[in-house]
């Protein structure tokens, strides 16, 4: 019996060392504002209401924008698909918008595939490894970086993440339930190379 409590101890220090890590890697990534010259700014899709960008969309999409106004890349690609019955996805509302906004169309690219994380980057990853863009910037909420960065990474992208700092993902009270949403997120893709089907947390 002592045996087995000594291995069910040792289980969950590990288990909890793991855990500690992933979450530090979280807030670690979230603190940080990463903008270095890329080959493409890459946005994150988030809820969008029959073509207009929630406020978490939008918060993403001004920020790609400054990003963009600032010379860190050449071009913005907004991901993400839609829903069943959408008459527009995730891309293509945050393309049409980011043109709203002033943002010159041939700098462009709308990827409207993908109904979590893991699919979108998948679908990016394809169009921006055929035009030669090998380098990102990530946008994203602050919690959701870490994730976005590692599976970007794992699909052969050199990758930078510049987080939002401003719209409903960073008011107070969010951190809590964001950075457990995913730590849990990021421990199912690194067991099973999968998406946990885990959507913010703030939507």
């Amino acid at each position: 019996m002592r045996t087995v409590l000594r291995y069910l101890g040792g289980a969950v220090l590990v288990a909890a060392v793991i855990v500690a890590g992933v979450v530090i890697r979280i807030l670690q990534v979230g603190g940080s504002d990463e903008r270095a010259a890329a080959d493409a700014i890459v946005v994150l899709g988030a809820a969008q209401y029959d073509g207009d960008p929630s406020p978490v969309f939008q918060a993403r999409l001004d920020h790609a924008a400054a990003l963009f106004r600032e010379g860190v890349a050449p071009r913005i690609v907004t991901i993400g698909g839609g829903s069943s019955g959408d008459r527009t996805t995730e891309g293509a509302a945050g393309a049409d918008y980011l043109a709203v906004e002033g943002i010159e169309p041939a700098a462009l690219t709308a990827v409207g595939t993908g109904d979590d994380t893991l699919a979108s980057l998948r679908a990016a990853e394809s169009l921006l490894t055929r035009n030669g863009w090998t380098s990102v910037v990530l946008v994203t909420d602050s919690w959701h970086g870490a994730r976005a960065a590692m599976m970007a990474t794992d699909l052969g992208l050199t990758v930078q993440v510049s987080p939002v700092r401003t719209g409903p993902s960073v008011r107070a009270g969010v951190a809590p339930a964001y950075v457990t949403r995913e730590a849990l997120g990021i421990l199912y893709y690194r067991f099973t190379g999968g998406s946990s089907g885990a959507g913010s947390a703030v939507l």
